[in-house]
């Protein structure tokens, strides 16, 4: 159960159209747990560490649908996780034959005038087409001014 001290401020409800099809993939595949669920309403909460989902059965229960709902869902967003290492997620994708987006990179994002912080990143879909960044920090260094270093 989740305790006040670890509720995040912002958890994202994903509107799935198979809760235990996705939960295969975001506990089975990606490391979540199930924080709690009522599978009579098709919900399910999840977290790894920090990072908070609720998975919402389209269908079951109450949906707040703002336009109708196409393939792949979520279009425009992705929802990135942190996690120490990307290499047992990426074993169990590999493992289940579950395709990547985006390979794994390393890339560095400037986060001030002075300084860029390094990232092991890449994407997978979920069965909804939602598209899940998971990147590992690897280190901080000084920006050097120069916008396309890598």
């Amino acid at each position: 159960m989740i305790h006040a001290a670890e509720d995040p401020a912002l958890v994202p409800e994903l509107l799935v159209t198979d809760t235990a099809k996705s939960i295969e993939f975001w506990c089975g595949l990606c490391g979540f747990r199930i924080n709690y669920q009522r599978a009579h309403e098709g919900f399910a909460y999840i977290s790894r560490g920090t990072a908070h989902v609720m998975l919402d059965q389209r269908g079951v229960g109450r949906d707040w649908i703002t336009a109708p709902l196409e393939r792949p869902f979520g279009r425009g967003i992705n929802l990135q996780v942190t996690v120490p290492n990307l290499e047992p997620i990426i074993v169990s994708l590999r493992e289940a034959g579950y395709p990547l987006f985006m390979a794994p990179e390393t890339k560095w994002y400037r986060v001030s005038d002075v300084e860029e912080a390094g990232v092991q990143q890449f994407l997978v879909a979920d069965p909804d087409g939602y598209l899940v960044r998971f990147q590992a920090p690897i280190d901080r260094r000084p920006f050097t001014g120069d916008v396309h270093a890598t």
